[in-house]
């Protein structure tokens, strides 16, 4: 992490908490609107590809049913249920769009996110042995972490975390690394596990039993397309997700680095630890507008729909204080999440025989 002088640190916070308060002074109107039509059209797809998933014999209906049923369950669980639980439209005071009772489409619980995302990952963002998001404790992505043979077959992880990546998410509080290690049993976790099982549990009956049961003659038909849909947002979720943080230049700290952390050394943290990606409104909005993670790790509680709008001043910034600031093309920056995971899979030895003769 690039190091600045207690002036510098001091001169990084004021221009961004400058950023921040400018945003909370113009939050209106536009906002409300913006978000109440993002629920809209949510809803519009859930129900136009629930009711023609029963005439999926015809395939290009089965194909514009699962489309529309995979991208509502994105939007909903991207651009709602994730930001507004980051507590960014609470100032509307609108029951069903209240941080802290919100529940989303998923198998993680809603209280469950709040505390292993938007407690744990957003305060010790990259630092390894706090933030447990960080590989999801399947992946070895940096050097901290010791190499043992099972990593060799981490590609193999990678793509079983992303197909099943609600359930991934929603088993991640259960740490199940300290459950290998005897730290913890399954009975210091039975509270969390009823709970998940009871969610996961209502998840599973809706789109695995209910909707295909109640068009009987059809149920294989709208069966498949609801494991589509659900398999075209995990994909598509973890991918984003991975492009926000394990990208080549992503930054990894140690646990010392945030001892008696100030404002400006948590943003300088923010900052060099996350990944933008550029792409069309579609792209940005189908993401969360966490194809801008600089700006959501930096402002967290700011609507995500202005992260657009406040992107040029946060790179402007990072320029001021010699700051790289971490964006590229979707493609580019997927691909340095991939050779990330390879590179680290293999061991210490080799790979930096490799990376030697590259160099």
């Amino acid at each position: 992490m690039k190091q600045l002088t207690t002036e510098q640190l001091q001169g990084l916070e004021q221009d961004l908490d400058a950023i921040r308060n400018d945003v909370l002074a113009d939050l209106g109107e536009r906002d409300a609107r913006y978000i109440r039509r993002i629920v809209r059209l949510h809803r519009t797809l859930e129900v136009g590809g629930r009711v023609m998933m029963p005439f999926g014999f015809i395939p290009p209906v089965f194909a514009a049913a699962v489309a529309a049923l995979g991208l509502s369950k994105i939007i909903e669980n991207m651009e709602i249920g994730h930001n507004v639980m980051h507590g960014q439209y609470d100032w509307m005071n609108d029951p069903a769009l209240n941080s802290q009772t919100y529940e989303w489409d998923t198998v993680c619980t809603g209280d469950s996110w709040r505390r292993t995302h938007n407690y744990e990952h957003h305060t010790y963002t990259n630092v390894i042995g706090k933030d447990r998001d960080y590989g999801y404790a399947l992946l070895r992505l940096s050097d901290d972490v010791s190499w043992k043979p099972a990593h060799s077959l981490q590609f193999i992880n990678y793509i079983l975390l992303s197909v099943f990546f609600q359930w991934g998410v929603g088993l991640h509080e259960l740490e199940s690394e300290r459950l290998r290690r005897g730290e913890i049993t399954l009975a210091d976790k039975r509270q969390f596990l009823k709970a998940f099982l009871r969610k996961g549990g209502r998840q599973a009956f809706k789109d695995y039993l209910f909707f295909p049961l109640i068009t009987l003659p059809v149920a294989p038909i709208v069966l498949a397309g609801n494991i589509g849909a659900n398999l075209m947002r995990n994909l598509w979720s973890s991918t984003v997700i991975f492009c926000g943080h394990f990208t080549q230049d992503a930054e990894t700290f140690h646990e010392q680095d945030c001892e008696n952390e100030t404002r400006g050394q948590w943003y300088l943290r923010q900052l060099t630890g996350s990944s933008n990606f550029t792409g069309s409104r579609w792209v940005h909005l189908l993401s969360g507008h966490l194809s801008y993670q600089i700006e959501h790790h930096v402002f967290p509680d700011l609507p995500a729909h202005r992260y657009r709008e406040i992107a040029p001043r946060v790179q402007a910034v990072c320029e001021r204080y010699g700051l790289h600031y971490n964006t590229g093309s979707f493609g580019k920056q997927y691909s340095t999440v991939l050779k990330r995971i390879a590179r680290f899979s293999l061991p210490d030895s080799l790979r930096l025989r490799l990376s030697a003769r590259a160099a």
